[in-house]
């Protein structure tokens, strides 16, 4: 193990196997920070030009092409289902430690990365819920699409409302 002082509030330490280990002296309290690798499950497609900035606010259209190897995973979604697809801005800029305040397009003052759904983020992670419109196969047709054409998708997950809302419930009630 290797110490980094790299300020006063804060003391660095680089494991054998990549992973810093990040000290508060202060509050002992320990943090990690380490390398995470996705592979993308599939793409998103839409032909729209102009791509909202946000989800809330999209009636675009489009299509999630999964990996057939994933095809099985899709079994229980259904047509007028709401799901969460978690995406990689592959066409963001690089993040820089200037861009932690940002101001939208829709505001008037910087806020905080986290705050604000900026493509320009540490991980460039990005989340949208679309409106499930049909299924054959491997492919979903969705509404609310803001992700550009190509966009990697790393995931889907139901968008639970109330415990009802989730498919696999239903199971659970008969």
């Amino acid at each position: 193990m290797h110490a980094f002082e790299q300020d006063q509030s804060v003391i660095d330490f680089l494991t054998d196997n990549g992973i810093f280990i990040l000290l508060c002296p202060q509050t002992g309290m320990k943090s990690y920070r380490m390398q995470i690798t996705f592979t993308s499950i599939g793409t998103a497609h839409t032909d729209a030009v102009a791509i909202p900035r946000h989800w809330t606010l999209s009636d675009v259209e489009g299509t999630l092409v999964i990996d057939p190897a994933y095809t099985e995973g899709l079994a229980d979604i259904a047509v007028g289902q709401q799901i969460i697809v978690l995406f990689h801005f592959h066409k963001s800029a690089p993040f820089s430690p200037g861009l932690l305040k940002q101001t939208p397009p829709h505001r008037q003052a910087p806020l905080g990365v986290f705050s604000i759904c900026s493509p320009r983020r540490p991980n460039p992670l990005g989340m949208s819920v679309l409106d499930v419109l049909s299924r054959e196969g491997n492919v979903l047709r969705v509404r609310g699409v803001d992700m550009l054409d190509g966009t990697p998708i790393l995931d889907i997950k139901p968008f639970i409302v109330k415990d009802e809302t989730l498919p696999s419930r239903e199971k659970d009630r008969s």
